[in-house]
Protein backbone atom coordinates (compact mmCIF):
# COMPACT_ATOMS: atom_id res chain seq x y z
CA UNK A 1 0.00 0.00 0.00
CA UNK A 2 1.35 3.42 -0.96
CA UNK A 3 1.39 6.61 1.05
CA UNK A 4 1.04 9.53 -1.33
CA UNK A 5 2.47 13.03 -0.92
CA UNK A 6 0.65 15.94 -2.53
CA UNK A 7 3.06 18.00 -4.66
CA UNK A 8 0.88 20.34 -6.76
CA UNK A 9 -2.18 20.62 -8.96
CA UNK A 10 -1.94 19.49 -12.59
CA UNK A 11 -2.43 23.09 -13.78
CA UNK A 12 0.58 24.16 -11.65
CA UNK A 13 2.77 22.28 -14.13
CA UNK A 14 3.14 24.11 -17.45
CA UNK A 15 1.57 22.23 -20.36
CA UNK A 16 4.43 20.39 -22.10
CA UNK A 17 6.66 21.49 -19.23
CA UNK A 18 7.88 20.42 -15.82
CA UNK A 19 8.06 21.30 -12.16
CA UNK A 20 10.87 20.28 -9.78
CA UNK A 21 10.18 18.64 -6.44
CA UNK A 22 13.09 18.91 -3.98
CA UNK A 23 13.82 16.01 -1.63
CA UNK A 24 15.60 15.79 1.71
CA UNK A 25 18.12 13.36 0.19
CA UNK A 26 19.05 12.83 -3.42
CA UNK A 27 18.46 14.78 -6.59
CA UNK A 28 15.15 16.53 -7.20
CA UNK A 29 12.29 14.81 -9.02
CA UNK A 30 10.99 16.38 -12.23
CA UNK A 31 7.21 16.13 -12.65
CA UNK A 32 6.13 16.53 -16.28
CA UNK A 33 2.79 17.45 -17.85
CA UNK A 34 2.39 15.98 -21.32
CA UNK A 35 -0.47 16.44 -23.78
CA UNK A 36 -3.85 15.43 -22.43
CA UNK A 37 -2.73 16.41 -18.92
CA UNK A 38 -0.87 13.12 -18.52
CA UNK A 39 1.65 13.43 -15.67
CA UNK A 40 4.96 11.58 -15.29
CA UNK A 41 7.89 11.81 -12.89
CA UNK A 42 11.60 11.15 -13.40
CA UNK A 43 14.73 11.88 -11.43
CA UNK A 44 15.81 15.34 -12.63
CA UNK A 45 19.08 14.03 -14.09
CA UNK A 46 19.82 12.83 -17.58
CA UNK A 47 21.68 9.48 -17.56
CA UNK A 48 24.21 10.88 -20.04
CA UNK A 49 25.84 13.88 -18.33
CA UNK A 50 23.41 14.69 -15.53
CA UNK A 51 21.56 17.46 -17.35
CA UNK A 52 18.39 18.88 -15.75
CA UNK A 53 15.54 17.07 -17.49
CA UNK A 54 13.07 19.54 -15.97
CA UNK A 55 14.50 22.14 -18.36
CA UNK A 56 14.11 19.94 -21.44
CA UNK A 57 11.56 19.93 -24.23
CA UNK A 58 8.57 17.74 -23.38
CA UNK A 59 7.05 15.55 -26.09
CA UNK A 60 4.05 13.23 -25.98
CA UNK A 61 5.99 10.41 -24.35
CA UNK A 62 9.36 11.77 -23.25
CA UNK A 63 11.66 14.69 -22.63
CA UNK A 64 14.72 15.88 -24.56
CA UNK A 65 17.65 16.72 -22.30
CA UNK A 66 18.66 20.37 -22.71
CA UNK A 67 22.39 19.54 -22.77
CA UNK A 68 22.77 17.03 -25.60
CA UNK A 69 19.20 16.39 -26.80
CA UNK A 70 18.96 12.80 -25.57
CA UNK A 71 15.30 11.80 -25.44
CA UNK A 72 14.30 10.03 -22.23
CA UNK A 73 11.04 8.05 -22.23
CA UNK A 74 8.49 8.74 -19.52
CA UNK A 75 7.30 5.14 -19.24
CA UNK A 76 10.67 3.55 -18.46
CA UNK A 77 13.13 6.44 -17.99
CA UNK A 78 15.37 5.05 -20.72
CA UNK A 79 17.13 6.90 -23.51
CA UNK A 80 15.92 6.32 -27.06
CA UNK A 81 18.23 4.46 -29.41
CA UNK A 82 20.93 4.92 -30.41
CA UNK A 83 21.58 6.50 -27.00
CA UNK A 84 21.79 4.23 -23.96
CA UNK A 85 21.12 4.63 -20.25
CA UNK A 86 18.17 5.16 -17.94
CA UNK A 87 17.12 7.56 -15.23
CA UNK A 88 14.87 6.42 -12.37
CA UNK A 89 11.12 6.83 -12.72
CA UNK A 90 8.73 7.68 -9.88
CA UNK A 91 5.14 6.58 -9.36
CA UNK A 92 2.56 9.33 -9.88
CA UNK A 93 -1.07 9.45 -8.83
CA UNK A 94 -3.46 12.13 -10.09
CA UNK A 95 -6.75 12.46 -8.24
CA UNK A 96 -9.21 15.28 -8.87
CA UNK A 97 -6.48 17.33 -10.55
CA UNK A 98 -4.08 16.87 -7.62
CA UNK A 99 -0.65 15.34 -8.29
CA UNK A 100 0.84 12.98 -5.71
CA UNK A 101 4.16 11.12 -5.53
CA UNK A 102 4.85 7.96 -3.54
CA UNK A 103 6.21 8.96 -0.11
CA UNK A 104 8.50 5.94 0.19
CA UNK A 105 10.01 6.54 -3.23
CA UNK A 106 10.67 10.19 -2.40
CA UNK A 107 12.57 9.13 0.74
CA UNK A 108 14.52 6.16 -0.56
CA UNK A 109 14.42 5.78 -4.37
CA UNK A 110 17.53 6.93 -6.27
CA UNK A 111 19.06 8.84 -3.38
CA UNK A 112 22.60 7.59 -4.00
CA UNK A 113 24.87 9.84 -6.09
CA UNK A 114 24.65 8.80 -9.73
CA UNK A 115 27.72 8.25 -11.86
CA UNK A 116 27.63 10.16 -15.13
Amino acid sequence: MNDWVYVCRVEDIPLLGARRVARERGAAVAVFRAAGDRVFALLDRCPHKGGPLSQGIVTADGVACPLHNWTIGFSDGCARAPDQGCTPTFAVQVTDGRVHLDARELLAHAVEPLAV
